[in-house]
């Protein structure tokens, strides 16, 4: 099982930055996430905060593919270009 930490970095212009650590059985990796107001609106409507978008985004990410297998940095919409059903799963109705 995989220990997913999400601190907030940075506000940029249209979004906010994450630092992203996995950890799993003494090894870890960390990753920097950037997330588009925008797209943080389409997907959860506001109803979380981007925090925990990102948290869930590594959950689904981590359901796919091991953690070295992730990009080191990216913004959140590159997932939907790898895993098709991202934002269809990821999605708060």
């Amino acid at each position: 099982m995989h220990s997913i930490k999400v601190e907030p970095k940075s506000d940029v212009d249209e979004g906010h930055v994450y630092e992203v650590t996995l950890g799993e059985a003494g090894d870890s990796s960390q990753h920097i996430v950037s997330v588009p107001t925008s797209y943080w609106q389409k997907l959860t409507g506001g109803k979380i905060d981007k925090t925990e978008l990102v948290r869930r985004s590594f959950e689904f990410l981590l359901s796919r593919e091991p953690k070295e297998s992730i990009l080191n940095r990216f913004e959140l919409p590159v997932i939907q270009r790898y895993f098709k059903d991202y934002e269809e799963s990821i999605t708060i109705k």
